[in-house]
């Protein structure tokens, strides 16, 4: 019986993942497509909207300060930005991280910019966890998640952990 139920299961998630990869697909969140905007509030309360950072290199950088992998990723992310914020790109001047939070403790998420040294100003967050709008916007199911875009929003690269966004960034250098 449980076997035929995890069968059954199994089955209906397969009918299901075309739908939301469609999903997903039609929202814009493809190479090349265009960036839904994200207007957002910063820490002091301020909006902050993504388009403000128009023709530069952003990463958008979806995370939260109790999200291991995470923490984890923060080094590397530190380390391209430290490297590449003042590079010129085919599409972009300069590099920069727009960092959207999915925490509900801005306390927490403070100290975690802290404790990572997360340099950039672009920290931004509803402080309402996994229902985090722009979150949903940008179909986040898991964390971290990001979307490198160039200097016009358009979506150039997806998902890049590790060596992959330092590669990413120099293959779009001028």
């Amino acid at each position: 019986m449980k076997q035929k139920l995890v069968i059954a299961m199994l089955f209906m998630i397969g009918l299901a993942l075309p739908q939301i990869v469609d999903a997903q697909a039609k929202i814009g969140l493809n190479i090349g497509d265009k960036a839904p905007e994200i207007a957002e509030k910063t820490a002091n309360g301020k909006e902050l909207k993504l388009s403000s950072l128009k023709g530069e290199m952003v990463l958008i950088d979806f995370w939260a300060s109790w999200c291991g992998p995470c923490r984890r990723e923060n080094p590397t992310v530190v380390d391209a930005y430290k490297k590449f914020k003042d590079e010129k790109f085919k599409d972009a001047k300069g590099f920069t991280v727009y960092s959207v939070s999915l925490d509900k403790s801005k306390d927490a998420w403070l100290k975690a910019i802290e404790d990572d040294n997360l340099v950039w100003e672009n920290h931004v967050s509803d402080l309402n966890g996994w229902s985090a709008k722009f979150a949903a916007v940008y179909g986040v199911r898991s964390i971290p998640a990001n979307f490198l875009i160039d200097g016009n929003g358009i979506i150039v690269a997806k998902n890049l952990r590790g060596p992959a966004l330092e590669a990413a960034l120099k293959s779009m250098l001028k």
